[in-house]
Parts: C-alpha cells; structure tokens; sequence
C-alpha cells in the first residue's frame, strides 16, 4: 500500500510539471482552435453558397431551354390561327397562346429572381472572403507563437511524458480511473496532503483521527469535503526524492 500511494504521488507531481508547461501556453491552444473553428465556418458558409449559386444558374439555364420551347409551340399557335375553320379553333388556339404567354411570363419572372439571388449570394461571398484572410493572417500568427512556446519546452514535455507514462504504468487500474476522474473535475489536483491540519487541495480541517489514519500509509483515504486522495508527509517527501 506505502508503494501504491507514493505512485499515485508521483504521477501528481509529474501531472503538475506538465500543467504548468502547459500554462505557459495561456490561452494560445483555444484561441488557436476557435479561429480554426470560425474559419471552417465561413468556409462552409461560401461553400454553401456557391453551390446555391451553381443551381440556381442550373435552374435558370432549365427555364431558359423551356421558354425557347414554349417561344416555339407560341409560333406554332400563332400560325395555326389562320387556318382555323370555325370559331372554336379559334378560341382553343388563343387559349393555348394565352396560356403559354403566362408560362413564359412565370419562368421570366422566376429567372430574374434567380439572377438576383445569384448576386446577391456573390456579393455575400465577397464580403465573407477578407473575413475569412483576415482569420487565416490571425491563425497563422497564433499557430507561430504557439509552435515557439511549444519548441522551446518540447524537450522537457517530453521527459516528463515519457516518465508518466512509466509511472502510469505502475498504478493499479482503479486507482487511476479514480486519479483521473478527481484530476478531471478538480482541474489538475487529484492527490493532495495535509498541511497544518487541513488538506492542501481545499484548505478544510482534516479530523485528528483522520489524519492519524493517514499517516500510517495502510489504504486509500479521500477528503470529505473536496474528494481527493490524500497522503500523507511522509508519502509526499518520499515521491518528491524520485520525482
């Protein structure tokens, strides 16, 4: 058990190296990550757009062959007129020309609707475009700053990445599913000790009793009020000698 706490110990005190590398990042990984987000954004607003834009010149160009054809059957009425013999012809004929004018007249209207939707999807696009540079510059310089930062502590990340990994490979699988969900909801601070009476993730008194437990290092104890584990001095002195 003496082994199994000062793991757990150990792990903590590499997981608060990484933190602070991490730290030291600020706030460049999310601000990296929302203009990776905004920029798909808008690339999925122009996308979208331009495939409105390509089916409405589809639909447009569909109108444009139906009106040739109804312009054509209209001749043909039109023709038809002076050889009808009674006066029903006649007027069958004049209401297939009525009818096909207002087909023509529909599909123009409907054309010139079109034409101006594809404008004005062209100029939203032309307004979305120095947006979209504009994030694409901003990225770029948060991607550098951040790759700096990043190589200037990459040899120190990775030695203490590759010496987690040796420790997490020592910790009993309960105990680091336990270690990682209080590491999770605690933001970093999974395993704390008692320092003048009280735990040191959360500052509340430990009972005297409690704390007697602790020290002698024979199971897991957790803080009744914060949660986390909690070791005691002697386990704490020992991880940091090999840490």
């Amino acid at each position: 058990m003496y082994n199994r706490l000062k793991i757990l110990y150990q792990l903590q005190l590499i997981d608060d190296q990484l933190d602070e590398l991490e730290e030291l990042r600020g706030d460049l990984p999310n601000a990296v990550r929302e203009l990776e987000e905004k920029i798909n954004s808008l690339k999925e607003d122009i996308a979208s757009k331009e495939k409105e834009k390509k089916e409405s010149l589809k639909k447009r160009n569909s109108n444009e062959l139906e009106i040739e054809k109804l312009k054509e059957n209209q001749k043909k009425f039109k023709s038809q007129l002076y050889q009808v013999r009674n006066n029903k012809e006649y007027d069958a004929l004049t209401k297939e020309i009525d009818h096909t004018e207002e087909q023509i007249k529909k599909l123009e209207e409907e054309n010139d609707s079109l034409a101006d939707l594809s404008k004005s999807l062209t100029d939203q696009i032309e307004e979305i475009k120095p947006q979209l540079d504009e994030l694409k510059k901003e990225l770029k310089e948060k991607e550098a700053d951040l790759k700096e930062i990043i190589k200037a502590n990459e040899k120190e990340e990775a030695k203490l990445q590759s010496q987690r990994k040796k420790i997490e490979g020592e910790v009993r699988k309960p105990d680091l599913a336990a270690y990682m969900r209080i590491r999770k909801a605690k933001k970093g601070k999974a395993v704390a000790t008692i320092k003048r009476s009280a735990c040191s993730g959360c500052h509340n008194i430990v009972p005297s009793q409690r704390q007697l437990e602790i020290r002698q290092n024979n199971r897991l104890y957790y803080c009744e009020y914060c949660g986390r584990i909690l070791v005691s001095t002697e386990i704490a002195e020992k991880a940091s000698e090999v840490v």
